[in-house]
């Protein structure tokens, strides 16, 4: 154990992240102090809890079955929609990109319906799912399936036509030209739509588990843990929920780049 953290503090990128959260923390109590200090109150910069009082209201929650709960809660609904946005945007981006005739089809209705928020679906979601659960579900979804498609499209629209040539011009089959050209060459806005898309997926279902009052699980989710947190006037537990955001997304979209890494080894060069 010792010798990680002796590795991963040598590490410089590791040593500028701590940094920069550290310059972070004290801009952050300055400001939350300018009050005090001075008299004036800047963009309302001194309502904000200061950083050690936000601790103290870590330490409390810490140890709450609901908060964790609310954890899983949370990343069970980002994983299910992000998944399926996943399944369902990946083919359908490479279908828009390959197949002119179904491009012809299905991209009008695709990019009228793209502009729409997700969070603008929510009422509707409420309405026509028979659950809240499955609304929360749908409209997480809705957060990546478009970010996912339209990074897919033009990753794969943006492959040098001249490799196509070539590997037709030496007997490549289509099946040839996808699996080893197309697929590859798009693989790099997969990933790239996929972080995005994650990021986007999480602030869907915070929003939507406040709209909805957190759905039917235990814990109700982060978003309600916030919603509940400004109703019992407590601006401490408010940034403690914010702060836990995220760190969760930075952990999903941490384990997107790392998967990215291990299917795409030529960018462990840059």
């Amino acid at each position: 154990m010792t010798n990680f953290l002796q590795k991963l503090l040598n590490n410089t990128t590791t040593r500028r992240g701590i940094g920069a959260i550290i310059i972070f923390v004290i801009l952050w109590h300055i400001g939350s102090q300018l009050d005090e200090w001075t008299g004036y109150d800047l963009l309302g910069i001194g309502l904000v809890p200061p950083p050690g009082d936000v601790f103290a209201a870590f330490l409390e929650v810490i140890p709450l079955h609901g908060y964790w709960m609310s954890w899983v809660a949370s990343f069970g609904r980002v994983i299910t929609g992000f998944l399926v946005a996943m399944i369902i945007g990946i083919p359908f981006g490479l279908l828009l990109a390959v197949n002119r005739y179904f491009r012809g089809v299905f991209f009008p209705p695709f990019e009228i319906l793209r502009p729409i928020p997700p969070l603008a679906w929510v009422p509707a979601s409420l309405i026509f799912w028979p659950t809240n659960e499955m609304s929360i579900a749908f409209v997480t979804f809705l957060g990546a399936f478009f970010t996912i498609v339209i990074n897919v499209l033009g990753g794969a629209r943006s492959i040098d036509i001249s490799y196509l040539r070539a590997a037709q011009s030496m007997g490549a089959s289509q099946l040839d030209l996808f699996w080893k050209i197309v697929l590859p060459g798009t693989l790099p806005s997969i990933f790239t739509g996929a972080a995005v898309g994650m990021g986007i997926t999480w602030e869907v279902v915070l929003a939507a588990e406040m709209i909805s009052g957190g759905g039917t699980q235990g814990g109700g989710g982060l978003g309600f843990f916030i919603w509940n947190s400004y109703m019992g006037g407590s601006l401490e537990q408010i940034v403690v929920g914010m702060i836990s955001i995220g760190i969760a997304g930075y952990l999903s979209s941490s384990a997107i780049r790392k998967t990215g890494y291990y299917f795409m080894p030529w960018r462990r060069l840059f």
